[in-house]
């Protein structure tokens, strides 16, 4: 089947995701057009209001929130694929709402199913899409959140709720948890496990070795290379920077 020149919309907020997505999207349908790429609800908003795509490849969880306050502002007549991370009970739940969904780390394989399934429905409009079932169907599957950590005192264990601690850290391959109190208890996790476990809302990966909260983040400035430096209360021992490529991440995060 040949299929006219197709304008294509992304909405990703993260540049490795965006970046290979318009690269598989011109590998596998050259005669597609990648016409924009945003990163934030607010900013696909604004895009939506003054442009229009045949077809949106939108990440579920953005950088200022989760993608479906977009269709509480702007009226959505465009075929959908979405992008996703949630487990497979919100994928299943939501599947038969959308044109389909793409689960990262994104495959080829994977995009090339939905280009079809899409091609196949070109006839099919959006506005048959039912986005309140939709948005209901994957805030009921999205995982819940840790609240508690379990730490080993010298004599008992004990617990410590997710909101006493001002930051997780890591030092010589130990993973702590600085409490507001400014006390450190040694965590049996590494940060990777427990950043995929704590609510995104309330904490930021500010670098390779911190996780910060954000009622612990007092202010910050303007750093060299477009990085940021971080002032945390209570005070970490080294100097905390958020990289260029997640000044802006940082700052809708916090600014929320």
């Amino acid at each position: 089947m040949t299929i006219k020149t197709i304008k294509v919309l992304i909405v990703e907020d993260e540049e490795h995701n965006r970046r290979l997505l318009s690269g598989m999207i011109r590998q596998l349908r050259p005669q597609w057009t990648v016409a924009d790429v945003t990163e934030s609800v607010a900013e696909t908003i604004e895009w939506l209001q003054n442009n229009t795509a045949d077809i949106i490849f939108m990440d579920i969880q953005l950088a200022d929130g989760i993608c479906f306050s977009i269709f509480e502002k702007v009226t959505i007549d465009t075929p959908i694929v979405f992008t996703t991370a949630y487990d497979n009970y919100a994928i299943r739940a939501f599947k038969v709402n959308s044109i389909d969904y793409l689960l990262k780390p994104l495959k080829e394989e994977d995009l090339r199913s939905a280009i079809e399934k899409f091609e196949k429905q070109l006839s099919t409009k959006a506005s048959d899409l039912n986005f309140n079932e939709l948005m209901n169907a994957v805030l009921q599957g999205v995982k819940k959140f840790r609240t508690r950590f379990l730490v080993h005192g010298t004599k008992a264990y004990y617990k410590i709720d997710v909101e006493q601690i001002a930051y997780f850290y890591s030092s010589n391959k130990i993973t702590f948890a600085r409490l507001f109190d400014k006390t450190d208890h040694i965590l049996d996790a590494s940060l990777e496990s427990i950043e995929d476990e704590i609510d995104p809302e309330r904490y930021f990966r500010a670098g390779r070795n911190i996780i910060v909260n954000i009622n612990a983040v007092v202010s910050f400035e303007d750093y060299f290379g477009g990085k940021l430096i971080l002032r945390l209360n209570p005070p970490f021992e080294e100097q905390v920077t958020v990289s260029r490529l997640k000044n802006t991440a940082f700052k809708q995060w916090l600014g929320k």
